[in-house]
């Protein structure tokens, strides 16, 4: 069973202000760099979420477990099965946000309100997803959107696992205070 992480993460995001400070997380991969940009005026707690849980190092040495190309690309699972998270959920926050190439959401079960660290990040439009996952972030630059691409070329098995190296070496909060 996975260890509840949430105390971690409430602490870590004590000074978290989105009126004061932009947010960023990035994502060194096996195949580059994604930065990502936070979308705190439609979804705060996931914003808030992510945050707190790259600050506590959770992120880092964690696969992109699920890829189906075209579609996109999924990690965030401690056992690298798409099965585990940080031993507690967080509420959708269902916004406006298009589901479009680039676009980060949280990866959820049926149950709207089970998101918690898994995370997917868009390969095209998806239109059947929007107001039934809550976006909250998009790739920062094309750069971003290379890599993300490149992970989603990937070949995968059966099951849609990546047959090679497709991990987050690493993960960084980026803080800029607002103009």
């Amino acid at each position: 069973m996975t260890a509840n992480r949430q105390s971690e993460v409430l602490e870590a995001i004590k000074d978290v202000d989105f009126n004061a400070n932009k947010y960023q997380i990035e994502f060194n991969t096996s195949h580059g760099r994604i930065l990502l940009d936070l979308l705190p005026d439609v979804a705060p707690g996931h914003c808030r979420n992510i945050v707190g849980l790259t600050r506590i190092g959770y992120y880092s040495g964690l696969s992109f477990h699920r890829i189906i190309g075209g579609f996109m690309i999924q990690g965030g699972c401690p056992q690298g099965t798409g099965t585990g998270g940080p031993g507690y959920n967080i509420d959708a926050e269902f916004n406006d946000t298009p589901h479009v190439e680039g676009v980060l959401s949280m990866a959820r079960s049926s149950d709207p309100n089970s998101a918690g660290s898994q995370f997917f990040i868009c390969l095209g439009a998806h239109t059947h997803l929007d107001g039934q996952y809550t976006a909250f972030g998009r790739t920062a630059d094309e750069e971003s959107m290379k890599v993300v691409r490149t992970l989603g070329s990937l070949p995968t098995d059966h099951g849609d696992r990546p047959q090679s190296a497709a991990s987050i070496e690493s993960a960084t909060v980026i803080v800029a205070p607002t103009e």
